[in-house]
Parts: C-alpha cells; sequence; structure tokens
C-alpha cells in the first residue's frame, strides 16, 4: 500500500536551471581569512558552482527549470496545473513569497498556490507529499513543484561572508517537478518527519549583531558555529538513513535493492555516510556536488534531471529521493517507480 491508498500519484518528469556563472574553489582561495581556519569536515570545497546573475530573479530561475517540462509535454500543460508549490531559499518578495511572480511568469492561475518556506534541503520531497495529499483529496490532477536555490551569488559572495568556511560549497539553482494523478511514474512511498525543537539552531547573523530586517554595517549570513559540528553531523547521519529505510520498509524493498539514492548534497561527507547506511555503491548514488556545489532544496531535483538527462537511470528503475534540511528539523524520503521521458 502506498501512502494515498487506491489513488497512484506519479512523478511524470523534473527539470532544471544553472545559472551561467560559473564559480570554481580557487575563487575563494584569494579570500580566504587564515584566523577562519576550522576543521569543520563539513566545509569542503566542490571543484565547481554556479552563482546567479546580479540581475536574476527567483521567478527567472523558476521559468528556467519549468521550461524544457513544457517542451516535452507543450505549453497546454500549464493549462491543467491546479497546484503550484513553490520553495525560494532567499525570497525576495517579503511576508508572501516568489510563488504568485512565477504564477504570473507562467501565466497560471492554480487553485492551490502555496509558498513552503521551511522545507530547506528537504522541500522537493516534502512538496511531493503536500501536492500528493491535495491530489488525492480534492478534485485537482496535476501540480507543479519548484525549488529555486538563490543564496550563494547573494549571500555567500558578499564581502564580509564570502572568507568563511562555510562560503565555499553553495552553489545557485533551480529544479521542478511534474506531478500527476496517474500510475506513469507512481510514488510507491513517502516518509516526512519533523523535528521542531531543531528549527532555531541554524541562525541568520551578522556582525555586529543585529536582526537580519534592520539597517546595519554587518552583513547577514548563516551561522555554522564550531560547537555545532559534530551534533548536527551525528543527526543528519542517523535521520536521513532511518526515514529511507522506513520508506523501504513500507514498499517491501531492501534499501541495498534501490535502483538509485539521490539525496541533499550539503558536502562530501554526509553523501558517503547516507549511501553507505543504505549497503549502495556510489555508482548509485546520483552525485552532482563537483559540478554544482551544495544547491540546497534544488539539489535532488537538478542532480536526477541531469541523470536522466545523460541516459543513467533507465525507465522502471525505482529511485529514492532523500533531504535532511537545516540542522535537522525536516527529513524525507519517497520512493519513485521512474516511468522515463
Amino acid at each position: 500500500m502506498n501512502n494515498y491508498g487506491s489513488s497512484i500519484i506519479s512523478l511524470i518528469d523534473v527539470g532544471s536551471y544553472l545559472p551561467e556563472n560559473v564559480i570554481s574553489a580557487e575563487y575563494f582561495a584569494q579570500y580566504a581569512n587564515p584566523q577562519a581556519f576550522t576543521s569543520n569536515s563539513l566545509f569542503k570545497a566542490p571543484r565547481l558552482r554556479h552563482y546567479i546573475a546580479a540581475d536574476e530573479s527567483p521567478a527567472d530561475m523558476a521559468e528556467q527549470a519549468v521550461a524544457p517540462i513544457i517542451a516535452r509535454h507543450g505549453r497546454g500543460i500549464l493549462s491543467e496545473i491546479d497546484i503550484l508549490i513553490m520553495h525560494t531559499a532567499l525570497p525576495e518578495t517579503p511576508f508572501v513569497g516568489n510563488g504568485g511572480d512565477v504564477a504570473a511568469r507562467l501565466g497560471i492561475s492554480p487553485e492551490w498556490l502555496i509558498d513552503l518556506h521551511n522545507g530547506g534541503c528537504a522541500a522537493f520531497v516534502y512538496a511531493m507529499k503536500l501536492a500528493g495529499q491535495l491530489l488525492v483529496s480534492t478534485e485537482a490532477r496535476t501540480a507543479l513543484i519548484v525549488t529555486v536555490t538563490n543564496v550563494a551569488g547573494q549571500v555567500y559572495a558578499q564581502e564580509q561572508v564570502r572568507s568563511k568556511p562555510q562560503a565555499v560549497g553553495p552553489g545557485d539553482g533551480a529544479g521542478a517537478g511534474l506531478l500527476v494523478k496517474c500510475a506513469q511514474s507512481p510514488i510507491l512511498g513517502i516518509e516526512a518527519r519533523h523535528r521542531p525543537e531543531f528549527a532555531g539552531e541554524m541562525a541568520v547573523v551578522a556582525d555586529p549583531p543585529r536582526k537580519y530586517w534592520e539597517a546595519g554595517s554587518g552583513q547577514v549570513h548563516l551561522a555554522y558555529p564550531e560547537s555545532m559540528v559534530e551534533e548536527v553531523l551525528a543527526r543528519g547521519n542517523r535521520m536521513l538513513p532511518e526515514a529511507a529505510n522506513a520508506v523501504c520498509d513500507r514498499i517491501g524493498i531492501p534499501p541495498q535493492e534501490l535502483d538509485f539514492l539521490v539525496t541533499s548534497q550539503p558536502n562530501r561527507l554526509y553523501m558517503k555516510n547516507w549511501r553507505e547506511a543504505l549497503l549502495l555503491p556510489p555508482e548509485r548514488h546520483l552525485d552532482s556536488y563537483d559540478e554544482c556545489g551544495n544547491l540546497f532544496a534544488a539539489s535532488i531535483p537538478v542532480t536526477f534531471d541531469r541523470a536522466v538527462a545523460d541516459g543513467r537511470v533507465a525507465a522502471g528503475s525505482i529511485v529514492m529521493f532523500a533531504g535532511f534540511a537545516h540542522y535537522g528539523d525536516l527529513t524525507a524520503a519517497a520512493a519513485v517507480r521512474w516511468g522515463g521521458r
């Protein structure tokens, strides 16, 4: 039995977009602060990552991520979208988020328009769960999910931030997924686990201290205190495999029999630990970290889309998507029998 009872919800397509501006690991060497040296194994630079352009908006990125889906299914697919779930790492429209901007850009007016702010690196999978529940409990038949990561070129490239150890990993990009009430590419099982007690631990800070919306000389960024590293690493090592194993138990497939694993991609250490915990070899853990860096919520759709485009994922493959958000306040996993393009 899947999560939706007798109904079958399918992830029938994914699309992605990466900004043109490519940044190498060498870029950060010129700004490295020797006094900011850290033993933190979470902050090891990818070879490359992409940065958003100065005049690029979340709606621009979303439109580019959805464009390949429209090209494959025809522009008429837009008129069928009943649900739009949008996650933007750094919303440019205060209070309401960027979902309305994206809907206007696409020329759609869905009955359900949701800006999902709390999903973090698990947002794509969590949005799959939300969209699926709406599809089975309403008359809606088609949902579009869009995740935009736009913090690397706007936050981590700031003069006061780019020398920090955590600046070397993030990249910018966007991913999209199309969900339909059909049996083409079924979601076999899905799990989302909240741990609200961890929700406030990842904080936006500045020096000198201020609220992020207040004017001041210090540039805001996410704090990663060294004192928290081992605890957060232990959480991630435990919690993502637990969610993935829960889905495997529900659908009756041992994790080592999964064809592919696609995770959020915060760093190489997490990824190695996750696939080993699930007894999978590296070649079955799809990876775009060295070309894209940590794409936060966009990691899963971008990585999967690239692998599908390269012909690595055959129709019929069972794929596990799994994400670990922030310091562990949300973990989500979903198994899909990929129907191909």
